[in-house]
Formats: C-alpha cells, structure tokens, sequence
C-alpha cells in the first residue's frame, strides 16, 4: 500500500470520536433565497431517550438515515434506521449485535456504507445492500471514525491513529491509495457541492480551527475560514454557502471559493414560528435540493 503526507501539523488535542451521549434529531423545512437561509417547522422525528445521530440525507428520496441506539439497557448495540419525512414513518435498516455509525448512501446509490464499531473495539468501513442483508468489508485496517465520498471509489477518512492522534486520508478504493491530507483534524468532513474538492476541519486550538478546502484534482490544500467558535461539524449547501452551529445557534457563511478568509464574518439563519431553544446543536445535515435541514440536538 502507497503512502504519502502531503501536510501536517504539529497542534495534537483529544476528544472523543463517537461518544454516545443521549441526543435527538430535529427536521426543519429551510429556504434559501437571495443568500439569506431561513428554518421553519422543526420537528423532533427520533423522539427517543437515547442515542439518534448522525442524520443522513438519501440523495433522490424522502428519507434520512440515522443511528440510533437500543432502548434496553441490557442491549448497547446501535443500528440504522430510516425516517421517511413525507410518511413520517420510521423503519429499521438494521439489526445486528454491533454498533453502526455514519450512514450514507454510496454514490452509485447501491448499498448504505455504515462505520462498523465492532466488540473488540475495530471500527471497519463496510457497506450493506441497499436492502439490508450482509454487508462487505471495504477497509478494516484502519481505526475509522467518520467519512465521506468523495467519489464512487474514493473517500475521506477521519482515522484514529491513537487516543490521541487523528489523520485525515484521502483513500482510493479501487488501488488501496492511502494519502495522508492532514493531521489534528475535526469531525467535518465533506464534499464540496459543485466541486471536484472536499472540505476540513484544522484544529489549531481548542477554541480555534479553520475549515479547509482540498482540491481533488491538484492536491493543493486552501483556507476558506475560520470556523464557528472552533467547532468543527458543518453541511454544504449547493450555492457555496456553508451552515455551522456554535451549540445553541446556526450560522451561515457564504463561501468566495477563490479568496482566502475574504469575510470573516457568520451571519445567523432566520427561524421562523415556533423558537426551540436547544442544549446542544451538534451535527447537520441537508437534503439534495437543500429544502430540509436535519439537526442533532442534546436531550
């Protein structure tokens, strides 16, 4: 297997990857127009004591695919299961005796890729048929703690490499191409919409990271900005606009793909009707046409 560091650096802190704190999702109905997003009509959709997180959107129909955790407290496996906001109905993709984080749907929409938390404590990349049955292995010899395609044969991977240590590879299935983009990183990675590029959290304090961009086709490796109050999980929007929360707000930043930390400046979305006002926002997530927003909030 190739390995290449393209960039490091030298900032180390410690958090817990995938920490099961009791959360919950919310869905909004969003508008964007004219640069300015506006959130209406939240909804809880988990309303579940216990673990719902990391929503994800099925990119063509009106589902979200999220982790939940068991309601027994003899039983501390977590699986997938789906939310169909047009039905309003939840089923359950899986059920294993593992624990299964991060589902997306794969890029040729075939299978559901899942990180697989295994009981001797390997977290896998594997992918599950698009009905449920067993899944495959796609890479198992590193620690992986969250991901994005970035392609049909390409991801980003945010790797433990020990408890206190986090790398972030660009990792090309189709050769077993492991390059190593950057070290002390956040949570967010993601694709970049309308881009051949990915996007990064940097962490250079623990009240300080910038969110990065990386050009799939040059490898080179640009600032954008800083994020909101050194948080470091974030949605794309498909118009270079960029959501993050501080915990208890949601911003927005319209992203000048070409010009390096031009505003400085997060502007808050408008919430209409009813105020929530959460403990803790953590994750988002946008559907394709960038309609709903999903939210993950501390019970």
């Amino acid at each position: 297997m190739k390995r290449t560091l393209l960039w490091a650096s030298t900032f180390l802190s410690f958090y817990n990857c995938i920490a099961q704190n009791n959360t919950e999702i919310y869905l909004f109905d969003m508008k964007v127009d004219k640069g300015q997003v506006t959130l209406s009509n939240g909804i809880n959709i988990t309303n579940h004591q216990g673990y719902d997180n990391q929503p994800s959107f099925h990119p063509s129909k009106p589902w979200i695919y999220y982790t939940s955790s068991e309601d027994s407290a003899s039983n501390d496996s977590s699986d997938i299961k789906i939310y169909n906001y047009q039905a309003k109905q939840t089923t359950r993709f899986t059920n294993t005796n593992d624990r299964e984080f991060s589902p997306i749907v794969t890029p040729d929409g075939r299978f559901v890729s899942c990180v697989l938390q295994r009981r001797n404590g390997d977290q896998d990349l594997v992918e599950y048929p698009i009905d449920g049955s067993k899944p495959k292995v796609l890479i198992n010899h590193l620690k992986i703690g969250y991901y994005v395609w970035a392609s049909e044969n390409s991801l980003f991977l945010f790797v433990l490499d020990d408890s206190t240590h986090y790398s972030l590879h660009y990792y090309q299935l189709a050769n077993d191409l492991d390059t190593v983009v950057a070290e002390n990183i956040g949570r967010g990675v993601n694709k970049i919409p309308g881009q051949n590029a990915m996007s990064f959290v940097q962490r250079i304090s623990d009240t300080l990271s910038v969110l990065k961009r990386f050009d799939l086709t040059s490898g080179a490796v640009s600032n954008i900005i800083y994020t909101v109050r050194g948080k470091d999980q974030l949605t794309w929007l498909q118009d270079n606009t960029v959501l993050m929360s501080d915990g208890k707000q949601i911003f927005y930043y319209k992203v000048n793909p070409y010009i390096e930390f031009k505003d400085k400046k997060w502007k808050p979305v408008t919430m209409v009707g009813q105020v929530h006002k959460f403990k803790s926002i953590t994750r988002l997530a946008t559907n394709a046409d960038n309609t709903k927003l999903a939210i993950v909030v501390s019970e």
